[in-house]
């Protein structure tokens, strides 16, 4: 009894402990309630197209300085010019809308005048690099502590809505972020990057607008209102949404918890089916993270379609893998869980936005898992008995969590979680990121069990919902609350990109243990879970902490046949291969092999191999039919192997293709990548022969380290062998068998508005050497017209070589590399012999001298008169030996319909003359045409990546 009573005043003192240090941490938190007014008087002029203002800011100086300035958010501006951050951003992603965007579909805030309290008039600017941010000079210096006001009045012209989903359209007018907002005095500038990360000092709202019959609706508290204008206000605020419209398209719906707003987009949901999902998420919310500091949560559209659930409506629309419900709950979920916690916490939304976006996946996983445990990852295509086997069917709907992180991680271009976001590439700031926070928190809970996580979130949200925040305020919480050290998790998960990934080197029975030997992999320390099976039945679980490369760790023998590291996933671990460990049958080792046609995730079980029908085509063997077998799953891997057997119709031969790689993956350096190949290729090159090239090779990527940058440098090392049969057709002497070395430089920036590479080429061989390189240049002008540049210059430095075979190409390489998808490359005539090729010359007029044995130096160049209509001229010199120099040119009409996939080229004057009078012109017309889906692909994947 005595025992027990002390036992219980012992918790007792323990519980009053861990409060008081909750209570003390938060005492020191910066706090900014009601300490900045804004009072605003807009009226929608010009059918909304413009809004005329005058804003009163009464401000208090909460930083922990003397402040002799004042910046503004002004997003509204970062519409205004063509060089701005958020044009910028458009660039790095290639989104072409702003940049070809009319000047009345863009954004600006004309400034009319700025006085303080007095009516003393003050001087204002913007930074050239931040024409978004309006800098406004106080009369004196605002000590700590101080007020002062600021009135301003000022127009705003709406941006239209297809940059960024705000802004002005003919049916609606969205608002948010667009009127002036103070910029947090505890941090830097930030200009608008569309990342929804806009970081304002905290603010009381009084508006007053007049929006001429337009329906009003807003997440602020309307205290009047009638179809002309209408008075709105909001405490404690950093943003607010104004929608208004035509015909009212938003439902209210409203419980004990909250009033939740919205248009969500439905199929077939009924309005009662709405109200019980709608009521379940708020409530599942409330529960789970607290009640709303914010009245009212708007779920729109333009939310959603801004941060779209990846993974829920990437099919067409025709297959509905889902019930239509469950779709709207998911959207609903999504974007209910980003607006409710951007309205409840005070964080720096580009600094620690990792936190709001960690809580949201790790809410939406757990919804999930609670709610639909049964549904998979393509819904009702996984009754379909023919995709029974395929990995990307049948994992559950949570599981595409951890793919859409590795989809980024095995490509090495995975970002830290806790950079700021505006450094992101869209991937990884759109999609890979949020779901790598989420699963790193679920990591965390599922380590540190009793629900201390989830108790922290709500604690963390609670305490902040009216005050500014950061992740130290988080990461104490949560020490303090599981009473341990937590730097691992922040240093290793969030603020590193650390490569996790754990091996089980070997298993033994050791008495009634199992004695495991684990190998770090990778160069993250972090806790591993490590699971006991018997079959397929769970036996043990164990967490094991290690600071070791490889380290032993016990586990105890309840008949396990089976060990697995990791296996529900719970750790973002970048290979999941090597986790098992069988100790039966293990003849074929720890997983088994699974032939699955075409293409499938990636399998932890299984060693894959895909095989996919496939069908080519040259004007020499015909139409190609063979099968192409890899383990090219849609998550990269290290290693990959590709054979391609076909049958040649035109011939009736064997054909095809054999290729092997291995990518050593170097995480922390510029140098990224060393990739390591071996390829072998036959194939017809001439009616009656063949030709079998076998190119060992190296690879050495480079890229910057900003993601952001879509800029890299390459070096490759190869050694080409090639035998050719000898044909009765192609004649060419002295070319039947041959080996050559060659050395490639090259380095690309590219982004929308300009783009530029230049490359080195050394090719080295018994008969030959020869040294050449090109520059390229594109430029897009705020015209919206382009011009490209292309610079090329090669020499032989020995030649000791009688014919053409390895000259330099004037109108199109001879390509005795074999590296060029051409359809007919013996050709000399008829419509496959003017197949285009833009590499040497580059010249689009065929010329008497179409090779050059010495030197060539050439110029080429063209620019756009109309969307894809180009004019084009090259211009150049060469010689060849025994010859005197020759300068050509030519010049005409460019069909860019699809760049590098299919074009079309006009000759229309060269050194031949007028060629428009040739009366065979048909046969000068020259055509780009690739039959190679990779190609078509990359137009569309630059965008992500």
């Amino acid at each position: 009894m005595v025992i027990s009573f002390f036992l219980v005043i012992l918790r007792a003192i323990k519980k009053m402990m861990i409060k008081t240090k909750i209570l003390l941490l938060f005492m020191f938190t910066m706090v900014s309630f009601a300490q900045n007014e804004i009072k605003i008087n807009a009226k929608l002029i010009e059918n909304g197209k413009k809004i005329e203002v005058l804003e009163e800011i009464t401000l208090k100086n909460t930083s922990n300085s003397v402040l002799n300035e004042i910046a503004l958010n002004d997003w509204n501006h970062a519409f205004s010019s063509k060089k701005s951050a958020l044009a910028s951003k458009f660039s790095d992603e290639f989104n072409r809308s702003f940049h070809l965007s009319k000047k009345s579909e863009k954004g600006e805030t004309q400034i009319f005048d700025i006085v303080n309290e007095f009516s003393n008039p003050l001087s204002f600017y913007r930074n050239e690099n931040q024409v978004d941010i309006l800098i406004v000079k106080l009369e004196k210096p605002l000590q700590i502590g101080e007020t002062t006001t600021l009135k301003i009045k000022y127009q705003l012209t709406i941006p239209n809505t297809k940059f960024t989903k705000y802004g002005f359209s003919e049916t609606k007018i969205l608002l948010k972020n667009c009127f002036l907002t103070l910029s947090a005095f505890n941090s830097e500038t930030q200009s608008e990057e569309n990342s929804d990360d806009l970081t304002t000092e905290i603010a009381n709202y009084k508006i007053d607008i007049q929006h001429d019959n337009l329906i009003l609706t807003t997440d602020l508290d309307v205290i009047n209102s009638n179809s002309n204008s209408s008075q709105l206000t909001g405490n404690s605020r950093t943003n607010f949404f104004i929608a208004l419209e035509k015909t009212n398209s938003y439902e209210e719906f409203k419980n004990q918890k909250i009033t939740a707003i919205t248009n969500l987009k439905t199929k077939d949901v009924a309005i009662f089916q709405k109200v019980l999902i709608i009521d379940k998420i708020t409530s599942y919310v409330a529960e789970n993270i607290g009640s709303s500091n914010q009245e009212k949560i708007m779920v729109s559209q333009e939310d959603y379609d801004r941060e779209a659930f990846y993974g829920l409506n990437e099919l067409p629309s025709f297959i509905s893998p889902f019930n239509d419900d469950f779709v709207f709950e998911l959207k609903f979920l999504k974007t209910y869980l980003n607006n409710y916690l951007a309205a409840n916490l005070k964080i720096n939304f580009r600094k620690d936005h990792w936190i709001l976006e960690g809580i949201q996946h790790y809410y939406i996983k757990k919804y999930i898992d609670e709610n639909y445990p049964d549904v998979k990852a393509f819904g009702r295509l996984s009754r379909f008995g023919i995709l029974k086997r395929y990995k990307i069917i049948n994992m559950d709907f949570s599981e595409q969590f951890i793919y859409n992180y590795l989809l980024m991680g095995r490509k090495n271009i995975d970002q830290p979680v806790g950079t700021d976001k505006n450094t992101q590439i869209k991937f990884n700031e759109k999609i890979a990121g949020k779901f790598k926070s989420g699963l790193s928190l679920h990591y965390l809970d599922d380590y540190l069990g009793n629900d201390i996580l989830e108790n922290s979130i709500k604690q963390f949200v609670d305490i902040n919902s009216n005050k500014n925040t950061d992740n130290k305020v988080f990461k104490n919480l949560l020490e303090t609350n599981s009473n341990q050290k937590l730097d691992w998790f922040f240093d290793e998960l969030i603020y590193s990109r650390n490569k996790i990934d754990y091996k089980i080197t070997k298993a033994k029975k050791v008495n009634d243990s199992i004695e495991v030997i684990i190998k770090n992999v990778g160069d993250a320390k972090v806790p591993v879970s490590i699971y006991g099976y018997n079959k397929n039945k769970l036996v043990s679980k164990n967490w094991v902490e290690n600071n070791t490369e490889t380290f032993k760790f016990s586990v105890k023998n309840d008949s396990i046949t089976k060990l697995v590291l990791n296996s529900n996933y719970e750790i973002p671990e970048l290979n999941n291969n090597n986790n098992s460990y069988k100790l039966k049958n293990r003849l074929f080792g720890n997983r088994r092999i699974r032939f699955t046609f075409f293409k499938d995730i990636e399998d932890a079980k299984y060693n894959q191999v895909f095989y996919v029908p496939t069908a080519e085509f040259n004007l020499y063997d015909g139409i190609l039919l063979g099968m192409k077998l890899n383990n090219k799953s849609i998550i990269n891997k290290p290693f990959t192997y590709d054979l391609t057997p076909n049958f040649s119709t035109k011939t009736r031969t064997i054909a095809g293709s054999v290729g092997f790689g291995f990518n050593d993956i170097n995480r922390h350096s510029t140098h990224y990548n060393t990739r390591y190949g071996i390829s072998g290729t036959r194939l017809h090159y001439a009616p009656d022969a063949f030709y079998t090239k076998i190119t060992p090779s190296i690879n050495f990527s480079f890229r910057n380290p900003n993601f952001r940058k879509n800029e890299g440098e390459g070096i490759t090392l190869r050694q080409v062998y090639v035998n050719r049969e000898k044909s009765n057709i192609v004649t060419t002497k002295n070319t039947e068998n041959y080996s050559v070395f060659n050395l490639r430089y090259g380095y690309a920036n590219s982004e929308l508005i300009k783009q530029f590479s230049y490359g080195s080429d050394l090719q080295i061989s018994n008969s030959f050497s020869k040294v050449s390189g090109q520059i390229q240049y594109r430029k897009l002008f705020e015209n919206n017209r382009y011009i490209n540049l292309r610079a090329f210059g090669g020499f032989f430095v020995y030649n000791d070589n009688t014919n053409d075979f390895f000259s330099f190409g004037i109108d199109r390489p001879s390509d005795y590399l074999f590296d060029y998808a051409l359809i007919g490359r013996s050709e000399s005539k008829g419509l496959f012999s003017r197949q285009f090729v833009n590499a040497e010359g580059a010249f689009k007029s065929k010329f008497d001298t179409r090779f050059a044995n010495q030197y060539i130096f050439t110029v080429n160049a063209s620019f756009n008169i109309w969307n894809w209509i180009e004019l084009y001229g090259d211009v150049g010199t060469y010689k060849n030996q025994g010859f005197n120099s020759k300068y050509i040119y030519d010049s005409g009409v460019h069909l860019n319909l699809v760049q590098d996939y299919f074009e079309l080229f006009f000759p229309v004057y060269s050194s031949n003359g007028f060629e428009l009078n040739d009366k065979n012109y048909g046969e000068r017309i020259r055509f780009i045409i690739t039959i190679s889906p990779k190609t078509l692909t990359s137009l569309f994947t630059r965008r992500w990546f």
